[in-house]
């Protein structure tokens, strides 16, 4: 079927590559999230971002992009508050208190693609906000644990949707997970809102990036001038958390592992014992 024609396999090479790519991704992500503090402009901490993926040796999957006739100008996604996704770092956003920042880190290393979010508070921020990043985080987890061999797109879809609703917040559906490797997006599309069982089945050995965006309270977003950043109409705070993976068959290989972990698998298991 034309579905089951849009999957795209890595080769034994190709997810050896993916692996160091992701864990790079992973590396520039945790650091840059470690340096978000008040007083500092989301572009000092672009300029970091550039300069660690300098020091590791690859490059920003985001700078240069084109869509249309735009180019994006920053090496990495920084989305502050009710900006959804695709915040450009500029001089005179300055972080504060009580803000919440989306760090999207997407880099390019030996020809491949690793792409992760988080979104971290500036600060301390309302019990509501935690409520907001805390329930994301774990409609991610949740999500990840259904991206296995033989599942449908909508099982990982129907994960994420129910869990965020169910806490009162809003799945934005404007943006979607993707196939991910040499390309930034590949197919299949994954969306986080959907019914179990239904889409095309995964297989064991693609690669794919699951994405929960979800705002406050309304799922509308606009765009900003800039013609990039999205933003949540209502004005509320938003978050956005990312994961690259590898399906397989009893649980998915995460790519984008954090610093302080050795394997996957151990890294996994700690996150969905947090969600339980």
């Amino acid at each position: 079927t034309k579905d089951e024609q849009l999957v795209i396999c890595k080769s034994f090479k190709d997810k050896e590559k993916m692996r160091r790519a992701g864990r790079s991704a992973a590396t520039v992500l945790d650091r840059l999230c470690k340096m978000v503090k008040p007083g500092m402009s989301t572009l000092e901490l672009d300029e970091a971002g550039g300069e660690l993926m300098k020091d590791m040796g690859v490059r920003s999957a985001c700078k240069g992009y084109r869509s249309g006739h735009r180019v994006f100008p920053s090496y990495t996604c920084l989305s502050v508050n009710e900006e959804v996704v695709h915040g450009i770092g500029v001089k005179d956003r300055i972080l504060k208190e009580g803000d919440v920042i989306s760090v999207d880190v997407c880099i390019r290393e030996d020809e491949m693609i690793g792409d992760n979010c988080r979104t971290v508070p500036v600060g301390s921020v309302s019990p509501e906000v935690e409520r907001l990043l805390k329930v994301t985080e774990e409609s991610l987890y949740l999500g990840l644990s259904q991206a296995l061999h033989k599942n449908r797109i909508g099982d990982v879809s129907h994960a994420v949707q129910s869990h965020v609703e169910k806490a009162g917040f809003a799945v934005i559906t404007n943006f979607v997970g993707h196939g991910v490797g040499r390309s930034l997006h590949e197919d299949p599309q994954i969306p986080n809102f959907g019914k179990a069982g239904t889409g095309s089945k995964f297989k064991k050995g693609m690669a794919i990036c699951i994405e929960p965006m979800v705002n406050t309270k309304n799922a509308q977003i606009r765009m900003a001038k800039d013609g990039w950043t999205a933003l949540a109409v209502d004005g509320l705070p938003s978050a956005h958390f990312e994961h690259t993976l590898l399906v397989d068959e009893g649980k998915p290989e995460i790519l984008t592992i954090p610093e302080g972990y050795d394997h996957a698998e151990d890294f996994f298991t700690a996150k969905l014992a947090e969600v339980a």
